[in-house]
């Protein structure tokens, strides 16, 4: 991206900096703390085998700026997150989340169903009655399905038009999400940002421009939290909640 300047981008992409692919994939990875493999198969598609050993390619679930190129979207960072949530409370199969994006799409047509605003009120309720029947959940697992996406949701901040501005992610998360983990993850304080506009994208420790990688790779090469605190005029906490959610690998398990 150095070799482009910014007119060039805006008038490739559209005019909008957070359409622009900016991530590659094991960034993504390690940002939203969500496994290589699950991501990349559903940015790029994935090939399956079925019992009589027959291969077909999977269509991807989240369309890149770029077909040509493996890089993510702010927006795409958005809709994986969103995404990330249905398959930690029931691991809904790829195919299953795609055809109920389909149907959410004729709904609700949009070129980002998942990071679309409409999918935080009817989006979220016409998703999951589509599932319904796969899933199997009674009215009260709707409930709990709709209260793990709203903890997704609300780490989300919009324009006034409803379109994706802020994403604050987890330092951590769980593989999958019990009602005790769900508690956590709601209180888990939102300490960490990706704004598209600061920074170049790079996570930041909410409030300041510092990206949280500075912190963590001067943490590793010896400087001490205090050190780090006092040079950056930040608590100490702060600078424990940068190298944390540095330090936390997304999971290995593909999905």
């Amino acid at each position: 991206m150095s070799s482009v300047n910014k007119s060039e981008l805006y008038s490739l992409y559209g005019g909008d900096i957070r359409e622009i692919p900016a991530y590659n994939i094991l960034q993504a990875s390690r940002y939203l703390k969500i496994p290589f493999e699950t991501l990349r198969g559903w940015v790029r598609g994935r090939t399956r085998v079925d019992d009589k050993g027959n291969r077909r390619f999977v269509e991807p679930v989240i369309k890149l700026p770029d077909r040509e190129r493996p890089s993510l979207s702010f927006v795409n960072l958005i809709e994986a997150h969103v995404l990330d949530g249905m398959r930690r409370q029931y691991g809904v199969p790829f195919k299953r989340i795609k055809s109920g994006l389909e149907f959410l799409e004729e709904k609700q047509p949009s070129m980002h169903p998942l990071a679309d605003w409409l999918f935080q009120t009817d989006g979220v309720d016409l998703f999951i009655e589509h599932l319904h029947s796969y899933l199997n959940i009674s009215s009260q697992g709707q409930l709990v399905m709709k209260h793990v996406m709203g903890a997704f949701l609300h780490r989300i901040d919009r324009s006034v038009d409803g379109t994706p501005t802020r994403l604050y992610p987890f330092i951590k998360k769980p593989e999958r999400i019990s009602d005790q983990e769900l508690n956590k993850l709601e209180q888990q304080s939102r300490s960490v940002v990706i704004n598209p506009l600061i920074s170049f994208g790079k996570p930041i420790l909410v409030g300041t421009g510092i990206p949280t990688a500075i912190i963590a790779e001067r943490f590793q090469a010896g400087d001490s939290i205090e050190i780090l605190a006092e040079d950056y005029n930040l608590a100490p906490e702060q600078i424990q909640k940068a190298i944390r959610y540095e330090n936390e690998a997304p999971a290995s398990k593909a999905a």
